[in-house]
């Protein structure tokens, strides 16, 4: 037994007409100096063009659609910034899973590295030609210069001392940034009782209680699905115990499936609240100065700053963490290179290019 599904038809015309409010938000944005959000944008479009409003079931898959684009920022659409939110160079070649998930690719980057896993620091102090990393078992680590890559949200939180600190407009590059939040409940089931599908969808009247589950067992063959939640529901799911998330994910599908058999098993993840990374990726905020990125990819002497949220162009993602980090080392090196001289240069570049030219054993699945 099947929900009441949503005609294809409407979920395409209606589709249509979101890309066209869309695209109508960009002249919004050329007629305003201020930046805004665009939630406030696409409201100021239908408006405009009362002929782009919907109504009943239509309207409702127009808020999927939010919901869909609130997930890929990890954040509500009244905060993502109208500036920027479409500035992203959106790599060609579609969607892919991997299949083996990023261990194969951190296995190869993280070859012949001395890596120390579960030491968390709680100080990185810089000066002399040195750094030092203070952990927060009181061990120390001194080098000639340390590279950050922490999670913005860690440094957003003050969970990492520096000394001398950081000047106010490093402090204030961070904060200016925002921090998403997307969290997965994760259902592994007996059997497949769903449609050979890449995403199943459930509409409702705000964006809010919309949601999705992406269908792993197109790509995997294993039967699982996984419901997505970003921004404000994330918060909120982190809140509930795992098996009431697993619960509410559960109801979630029945509304599509009602006969739909309880999982074996479930993994709930809480990117928010994780002591590690306190939010899952960044975003760019209302109003967010021009020249934030710059703040934050300065170096400090010889500390040097990493991640996705320092990535313009690639922001939220896993390359985008990779060439921030190939930038950030490449500083590092110059840096290191002007003071200790030539020696130095041929360790150091046959390093990164033994870390650039390594084969990823990858399995990637289209959806």
């Amino acid at each position: 037994m099947i929900g009441n599904k949503v005609p294809q038809q409407i979920v395409i015309e209606v589709g249509d007409i979101f890309k066209r409010i869309l695209k109508e938000t960009e002249k919004v944005r050329d007629e305003n100096t201020n930046d805004m959000s665009v939630l406030q944008a696409i409201s100021i479009v239908l408006d405009k063009h009362p002929e782009l409003r919907q109504e009943g079931l239509a309207h409702e898959v127009l808020q999927w659609y939010i919901c869909r684009m609130e997930a890929w920022f990890a954040v509500d659409a009244d905060m993502i910034s109208l500036k920027f939110w479409d500035q992203e160079d959106v790599l060609t070649g579609g969607h892919g899973l991997m299949v083996q998930g990023y261990d194969p690719v951190i296995k190869a980057l993280a070859k012949d590295i001395d890596i120390r896993l579960n030491h968390r620091v709680a100080k990185i102090s810089n000066g002399c030609n040195k750094a030092m990393v203070t952990l927060e078992d009181g061990r120390n680590f001194v080098a000639d210069a340390a590279i950050v890559t922490v999670p913005i949200g860690i440094l957003k939180a003050n969970l990492i001392q520096f000394e001398p600190k950081l000047p106010e407009w490093k402090v204030a590059a961070i904060s200016e940034l925002g921090m998403g939040n997307e969290n997965k409940i994760a259902l592994r089931f007996d059997r497949v009782f769903w449609p050979n599908v890449e995403l199943l969808g459930i509409v409702a009247p705000t964006s809010y209680a919309c949601g999705y589950f992406l269908n792993l067992h197109k790509a995997t063959g294993h039967p699982v699905l996984v419901y997505m939640a970003a921004g404000r529901f994330a918060y909120d799911l982190e809140k509930l115990p795992d098996d009431s998330a697993a619960n509410f994910a559960m109801s979630q599908l029945k509304k599509m499936f009602p006969d739909a058999t309880e999982p074996v098993q479930y993994l709930v993840s809480r990117w928010g609240t994780d002591p590690n990374s306190l939010g899952c990726y960044s975003y760019d905020v209302v109003g967010m100065p021009s020249d934030l990125y710059e703040r934050l990819r300065a170096p400090l002497g010889n500390l040097f700053f990493g991640g996705e949220a320092l990535s313009m162009d690639h922001q939220g993602s896993v390359h985008g963490a990779y060439s921030a980090g190939i930038m950030a080392a490449q500083n590092c090196e110059r840096h290191l290179l002007n003071r200790l001289g030539n020696l130095e240069k041929l360790q150091l570049d046959s390093f990164r290019h033994e870390i650039l030219e390594t084969a990823f054993p990858l399995q990637i699945s289209r959806m």
